[in-house]
């Protein structure tokens, strides 16, 4: 059966380019269209879709508002925000999460983009993954046995998070304390600009410190580093045995950059005495090989969000089938799974 799918846009060309692109596939199917917020409101007091694509600037109801209206009435929806490269619009689109939305799609700049086949595959792909109604359905995560251990010396903690990550991450982040016995680095696959965004809302109301990692940022306890967008992050271990963010543009590795893989990688030859890896929602493996590339030489501690809680098993699923996993924890108990393993100062 087709999954059903309402878009909302105000933009005539925008609706016709998502609808062919939708209507193609023999999975989905446009049901409904709408071209502002109040429309919308409308058809989802009556009806339920798979997934609402959901434009963020729009005439008399825009995409915020909508959300907090649905949120008001507790109308449940499956929204994905379609935004533009911009400060305000991702600004809007952090909001937008923080109000029920799940994640996001870059919008085209042009017609052109429009009709490419980068913008196709993220659509489809984002699209598919929210309404897998087999999402959620928990593997037996093969965790190890006996590993409750507790490792001296110097600690890093390493997430990994995509689709529906950024939503995630407002219940990780601001839970963890502000003297946490480690510093973190985060992956999340997001589009430059909105990695900034994210670290400076996370920022705002977290007692950690959390900012985008620049090239040469020396790692503190304390603080969160978030892989900016577009950009591979690495750890590399100082000759006076600090540690510090190194950034490169190399290729993306399986269509992502930042990749997961990469970060976890280069923990090898650090001077780290154990690594606490996390990997929360999203699409694909990211991580998995990474976090078993690094196990072979240093002592890794394995946190892995559980399906129920997931927007999308997929990254959590990939590392339980490893047998790598220590404990699989629901998303409200990420944060002081963290902090239990690593202490605070």
């Amino acid at each position: 059966m087709k999954k059903n799918i309402l878009i909302v846009d105000d933009s005539a060309l925008m609706r016709r380019v998502l609808c062919d692109i939708i209507n193609q596939e023999e999975s989905f199917q446009v049901t409904d269209i709408c071209r502002d917020g109040l429309e919308a409101y409308e058809k989802l007091k009556s009806q339920k879709y798979d997934a609402v694509l959901l434009d963020v600037n729009m005439p008399r109801m825009d995409g915020l508002e909508l959300l907090e209206k649905l949120q008001k009435d507790r109308i449940k929806a499956t929204v994905i925000m379609v935004s533009r490269l911009t400060t305000r619009d991702a600004e809007v689109t952090l909001l937008a999460m923080e109000r029920g939305a799940i994640d996001f799609v870059t919008k085209p700049t042009n017609a052109i983009e429009a009709k490419g086949q980068e913008f196709k595959t993220c659509l489809l792909n984002i699209l598919a993954a929210v309404t897998n109604t087999e999402r959620r359905t928990q593997m037996k995560p093969k965790c190890r046995t006996g590993t409750a251990k507790s490792v001296g010396g110097r600690k890093i903690v390493a997430i990994a998070s995509s689709t529906g990550g950024p939503k995630a991450l407002q219940s990780v982040i601001p839970l963890l304390p502000a003297n946490l016995n480690a510093p973190v680095v985060l992956v999340q696959h997001m589009p430059a600009g909105f990695t900034k965004t994210m670290a400076d809302r996370l920022d705002e109301f977290s007692k950690i410190r959390v900012k985008e990692a620049e090239d040469g940022d020396v790692l503190e306890k304390g603080r969160v580093y978030i892989a900016p967008g577009g950009k591979h992050m690495e750890v590399k271990k100082c000759a006076d045995g600090s540690h510090k963010i190194r950034l490169n543009e190399m290729p993306p590795i399986g269509g992502l950059r930042p990749c997961a893989n990469v970060t976890y990688e280069s923990l090898r030859d650090s001077g780290y005495d154990q690594i606490v890896c996390v990997v929360l929602t999203g699409m694909g493996a990211d991580g998995t090989s990474g976090i078993k590339a690094l196990a072979k030489s240093k002592p890794v501690y394995v946190i892995s969000q559980n399906a129920q809680t997931c927007v999308v098993y997929g990254m959590p699923k990939a590392i339980a089938e490893t047998g790598l996993v220590d404990e699989v924890v629901p998303l409200t108990e990420v944060a002081q799974t963290i902090t239990k393993n690593v202490g605070v100062q």
